[in-house]
């Protein structure tokens, strides 16, 4: 496939304030013209893609002669599969997350949200916080490749009072602030008279049976369990959990037997599993259940699935009935040249799977190996080569239910109990970015076999001013009042 010349516009690099270098021929190169390659998401596939597009045109990167500018909101890549033991304080939040600057070095990083992309023309607008301060509106930047990888968002439905009371569990932000509330709920039933403020502080409503879901209630009710024993007025029997499932399983990537022993192992804890089971509604810290039941609460967590990243649809690319981009097995979107996707925000063929029509699920297993497949196909596609088909066999899922609770289902085995925690354990080290990240991760999953569990709540993290505003307002520090 033939590229086109670089297109015209001011230089990115301009554009968010740097000196734009000299744009040369590299006669020893691989890319014979300048290009810009434009990756939208800093998730499993913008990063994966980026980085392996790094080390293959390293010298081409640094000599100017081509670009790979990579926009994300956030300035760092989140591993989520471990959110749940991040929420739970078996991870240090900042080890969950790896920095896009640093792994990216060589790579242009644009902190910003994009918030439309003109294929036909070759352009994407992009919104940053130095546009907001300044006023100025949008940037525009130009590109020749484009790779979409934006990811997915929180799907929410329109139950009454979820938009006010719910909590997500998406980001490394959620899930710090789920954990400091759970542990200032345990607080608050601690130090009240009242019996229905305690009774609502010690339920605890999750809605969704998938990993997000399954596994941070797992956590959580450990780490939970475990900070009552310094309470001298809550028993572990207190605490009311319920995981709430539209469905009649959990966990369907682990199967059946594995997705039954799940459910029998969450009871035996005295956790509520109500399966085919909806929310109706959430108003006024009351959670009403389509079975007709009722529980007051002042913590409902909302896990019941994902859709596509809004961008999607501010572009002209095509997209199918589900909102995803429609893609070839090459990872390329179907009909458009120079338009390349993977993970969350794409619809795969799957090769391997028996039926016709099947497309690849939306998880990391899938999107790290599009990644790898992506850049090689648009290495070639500069290069004018043939591409690659992306062909995976899925091997399989694991989950954590809890400290030294697990399930499993990897190349046909099954495993439950501890040998799948562990193995959950050594699977997600094995995948998380970076040494760095592997290396700090080890290293706090044995202190904290070492140690006790850390149960403070650092609540006022979420509101870091509150404090000073209260001691400027009154004239003295709040605690001479």
């Amino acid at each position: 496939m033939a590229r086109p010349r670089g297109t015209s516009g001011p230089p990115v690099t301009q554009l968010v304030g740097a000196v734009d270098k000299p744009r040369s021929r590299m006669p020893h190169g691989r890319v014979k013209e300048p290009a810009r390659i434009l990756v939208v998401g800093g998730g499993y596939v913008g990063m994966y893609t980026a980085l392996r597009l790094q080390r293959k045109l390293k010298r081409e990167l640094r000599h100017g002669a081509v670009q790979v500018i990579v926009v994300d909101p956030e300035p760092y890549m989140t591993y989520q599969p471990f959110l749940p033991e991040a929420a739970a304080g078996s991870i240090s939040p900042r080890h969950v997350v790896v920095p896009l600057r640093r792994v990216l070095g060589d790579c242009q990083v644009i902190i910003g949200e994009v918030t439309a992309i003109q294929h036909g023309k070759r352009t994407a607008t992009i919104r940053t916080l130095a546009t907001e301060e300044e006023g100025t509106g949008s940037i525009e930047v130009h590109y020749d490749e484009l790779v979409l990888a934006p990811g997915s968002v929180s799907r929410t439905l329109p139950v009454p009072g979820l938009a006010e009371t719910g909590i997500g569990f998406k980001t490394v932000e959620e899930a710090i602030g789920l954990r400091n509330h759970v542990l200032e709920q345990l607080d608050i039933a601690s130090s009240t008279r009242d019996p229905d403020v305690r009774d609502s502080a010690l339920t605890f409503v999750f809605v969704g049976g998938g990993y997000a879901g399954v596994e941070a209630l797992g956590e959580l009710e450990d780490m939970a369990r475990y900070a009552v024993r310094y309470y001298h007025n809550i028993a572990p029997e207190d605490l009311k959990w319920i995981l709430v499932e539209a469905t009649n399983r959990i966990l369907p990537e682990v199967g059946e037997e594995m997705g039954r022993y799940a459910v029998s192992e969450l009871r035996s804890r005295n956790i509520d599993v109500r399966l085919e089971t909806r929310l109706d509604s959430c108003q006024d810290r009351i959670a009403v259940l389509s079975d007709g039941s009722r529980f007051p609460t002042r913590t409902l967590v909302w896990t019941a699935g994902v859709k596509p990243s809004p961008i999607l649809a501010a572009t002209d690319l095509p997209l199918n009935d589900r909102g995803r981009l429609a893609c070839t097995a090459a990872l390329q979107v179907d009909g458009v040249e120079h338009a390349w996707a993977a993970g969350d925000a794409a619809s795969v063929p799957d090769r391997t799977a028996a039926e016709p029509g099947a497309v690849c699920a939306p998880n990391a297993q899938h999107a790290v190996r599009q990644a790898k497949v992506l850049a090689e196909n648009l290495l070639a596609s500069l290069d004018g080569r043939p591409l690659s088909d992306y062909e995976h066999k899925y091997v399989g899922s694991v989950a954590s239910l809890g400290l030294h609770r697990g399930v499993a289902h990897l190349y046909g085995r099954k495993a439950k109990g501890y040998p799948a925690w562990f193995m959950h354990r050594v699977y997600h080290l094995s995948r998380v970015p970076t040494f760095n990240r592997k290396a700090r991760v080890l290293a706090e999953w044995i202190l904290s076999g070492l140690f006790k569990r850390e149960i403070v709540s650092l609540g006022s993290l979420e509101n870091p001013r509150a404090e000073f505003k209260l001691a400027a307002d009154t004239g003295r520090h709040p605690e001479a009042s």
